[in-house]
C-alpha cells in the first residue's frame, strides 16, 4: 500500500486512505541512464505480472507542450518556469498517479517533485517557498537516486548527443557563453542539492557510475523487497 501521506498539505479532493499500489521514482542529474532505467524496470515487472503504469517530469496534457515552447526561448523568469513545472506536476499528481495507484498499479515515474527543486534551488529560489509550492506531493514509496559525478556523465551526453543541452547546461542564468564551463558549473550545484535531499529524503541511492546492467541489477533487487505483497496478474 502506498501511504497517503504528504510532505505538507493534501489538495483538495485528495485520497484520505492509504491505496494499493506502489510509487518507485528514479531520479538523477542529466545523463546518468533515468530513461533507460525506467523502460528496463517497467519491462520487467510487467513480464513478472505487475501492471505499471509511467511517467515523467514535463510529460501532462495540460502543460508540457507550454513548457516545451517555454524552453525554445529564453522569455520566462525562473519564477514563472518554477511554477509551470510545478503546474506540469499537479497534473499527472491528480490524473495520472492517484489513479493509477487507486487501480493497484506500479507508477514508475521519471523524476519526481525533487528535479524540480533542485534546478529551481540552483538558480536562486528560496527553499522554504520552493519546497511549501511541492507540499501537495505524497511521499513515494521509494526514491532511487541515481548518482554520478560531472566526470562521469560528460562523455555520455556527449556520446548520446554530441552537444550541451542549453537548459541542462544552465546557460540561461549563468553568465558567459563558455557553454562547457556552464555545464561543469550547472551540473555540480544540481549533484550538491540532490545531494542534500538525498540525505533529508532519505533517499536510495545507487551508483550510477557503472554500467546499464549492473544498476539494473541493483534496482530489481530493490524493487522486488516493495512490490512482493502486491497481487500479481495471471499470465494467459
Amino acid at each position: 500500500m502506498t501511504r497517503m501521506q504528504t510532505y505538507g498539505y493534501p489538495l483538495p479532493g485528495m485520497p484520505d486512505k492509504d491505496l494499493p499500489g506502489r510509487l518507485i521514482v528514479i531520479e538523477g542529474t542529466d545523463g546518468v541512464g533515468r530513461s533507460t532505467q525506467v523502460a528496463l524496470i517497467r519491462e520487467w515487472l510487467e513480464q513478472n505480472g505487475y501492471g505499471t503504469v509511467q511517467t515523467g517530469l514535463a510529460r501532462s496534457a495540460l502543460a508540457a507542450k507550454g513548457i516545451s515552447r517555454a524552453k525554445q526561448g529564453n522569455y520566462l523568469s525562473p519564477l514563472t518556469m518554477d511554477l509551470f513545472y510545478a503546474t506540469d506536476f499537479v497534473d499527472r499528481l491528480e490524473k495520472e498517479i492517484i489513479p493509477a495507484l487507486r487501480a493497484g498499479f506500479v507508477m514508475l515515474t521519471d523524476r519526481y517533485i525533487y528535479a524540480p527543486i533542485a534546478r529551481a534551488l540552483a538558480r536562486g529560489a528560496d527553499p522554504d517557498w520552493i519546497f511549501g509550492v511541492y507540499g501537495f506531493a505524497i511521499v513515494p514509496d521509494a526514491v532511487f537516486y541515481l548518482r554520478a559525478n560531472v566526470e562521469a556523465i560528460i562523455p555520455r551526453v556527449l556520446s548520446a548527443r554530441g552537444m550541451f543541452d542549453y537548459w541542462e547546461s544552465g546557460s540561461d542564468f549563468l553568465a558567459g557563453a563558455d557553454i562547457y564551463h556552464n555545464y561543469i558549473t550547472y551540473q555540480r550545484s544540481i549533484i550538491e542539492q540532490f545531494d542534500r535531499m538525498a540525505e533529508h529524503f532519505n533517499f536510495r541511492v545507487i551508483d550510477a557510475t557503472r554500467g546499464v546492467y549492473p544498476v539494473f541489477a541493483d534496482l530489481k533487487t530493490q524493487i522486488s523487497e516493495i512490490v512482493a505483497d502486491m497481487r500479481r496478474q495471471q499470465k494467459p
